[in-house]
């Protein structure tokens, strides 16, 4: 009995021993839980705030870094550096633009043509053959004289005509001897003896005229005048008849310049002065007062089958200018005063607009755009964009646009 007694209380003490440890684990293991949990949850807070407090001022610095840089950027983007050597290696220069006095200007097309009497066709004057001597091409130089070609019928149908030409005058030349006497007998009246002297003088002068040249290959035909050969016209082997255009010669030295010019301008003609013209094989623009140049005529009325009205200028030929060529002139009308006017070579184009290039200081320049008006192939006149006293780069222009393009900044990026 006591036996059961003692086993019956040690179970009771190892039953509350047992309860005992098993609250004392679980509260133990809440408090490590919660414990670290909530270090964990503070911890996590804390580092959020310490984030976004660094974050947020590394952000703000940053932004404010990128908006410093380009309030920067934007004051000094339309200014263009070229440093003075390298432009004057490039050959830019620039001028202070002044007010001053334009001629109005109509834009046209027109020709050089040789100016009357400066300028001679040759022609056949015997009908045979065409040989050459020497090549002739055009543009050869002649003197007043020289044999361009020679024209034979030696087997030709009718024979020769130098030959019969000969035939015809001695006989005639025998005729008139004969009559000359029979007049003197009044054997033949003076009426029949007027018409055989008649005869004999007209073979005289068929005769001369084709003798004098005569050669061996045929007769031989010359320059009339010194000058150029312009055209010829004929070929080896030809056959030609008498008066056929064989060759042209001109002289150049005094030159007529024909402007078409559009019905809309007619009121307008009355006012011109002068004229410049630029040929297309040069490219280079002539002024008619250095030519000695002055304004012969001007039509008063267009063509039947033309809308232009011709406008004719006689000037000396001091250039290279090639008669019969086609140009493009500028008419010069009445003066403007107070006009701002520049080089043509101060001008840039893109897309259709036209830029010049003002020089701020030794080294700083800026593109500018302008609105042109007329132009006389030298200058042209500027409407808007620029204004008196503005200093323009005249020469080079294309040398400050290419430094404008190596002076680009790139585009600002982050990276994150």
């Amino acid at each position: 009995m006591k036996k059961l007694i003692f086993m019956g209380v040690m179970g009771l003490f190892l039953l509350g021993s047992c309860n005992s440890k098993s609250d004392h684990d679980h509260k133990g293991h809440d408090h490590k839980t919660e414990e670290t949990h909530n270090h964990d949850h503070e911890g996590h807070n804390h580092d959020h705030e310490g984030h976004d407090h660094e974050g947020h001022d590394h952000a703000s610095e940053n932004h404010e870094g990128h908006n410093h840089g380009t309030e920067k950027e934007t004051g000094h983007s339309d200014e263009i550096i070229l440093a003075p050597e390298k432009a004057k290696a490039a050959g830019v220069e620039s001028e202070i633009i002044r007010p001053k006095s334009f001629r109005q200007v109509i834009t046209t097309s027109g020709q050089v043509q040789a100016a009357q009497g400066d300028e001679s066709v040759v022609v056949a004057n015997v009908a045979g053959v065409v040989s050459f001597r020497h090549p002739v091409t055009d543009g050869m130089s002649v003197s007043k004289g020289t044999s361009i070609l020679n024209i034979s019928a030696e087997n030709m149908p009718d024979g020769d005509p130098v030959k019969r030409a000969r035939i015809a005058y001695e006989t005639a030349k025998k005729e008139y001897e004969r009559a000359a006497k029979l007049v003197e007998s009044q054997i033949i009246s003076q009426k029949d003896f007027n018409t055989i002297k008649e005869s004999y003088e007209n073979a005289q002068l068929a005769y001369g005229a084709i003798s004098k040249n005569q050669t061996k290959t045929g007769v031989s035909v010359t320059a009339p005048l010194g000058g150029y050969i312009k055209n010829c016209l004929v070929q080896e082997g030809d056959y030609v008849s008498v008066g056929q255009p064989l060759v042209s010669i001109t002289q150049n030295r005094r030159l007529f310049l024909r402007a078409d010019v559009s019905e809309k301008y007619y009121g307008y003609l009355h006012s011109i002065q002068s004229a410049n013209f630029k040929t297309p094989y040069d490219n280079k623009v002539y002024e008619l007062g250095e030519l000695k140049g002055r304004l012969l005529s001007y039509g008063k009325a267009s063509g039947g089958t033309s809308f232009y009205v011709p406008v004719t200028f006689e000037f000396d030929n001091r250039g290279d200018v090639i008669p019969g060529s086609y140009v493009e002139v500028y008419l010069l009308s009445s003066e403007m005063p107070d006009v701002l006017a520049l080089p043509v070579t101060a001008l840039t184009e893109e897309q259709g607009l036209y830029f010049v290039y003002l020089q701020l200081d030794e080294e700083g320049y800026k593109k500018q755009e302008v609105t042109l008006g007329a132009g006389n192939g030298k200058e042209v006149q500027i409407l808007t964009g620029l204004k008196a006293g503005d200093r323009v780069v005249t020469k080079g222009a294309y040398q400050v646009k290419l430094a404008s393009a190596s002076n680009a900044i790139p585009a600002h990026s982050h990276e994150h």
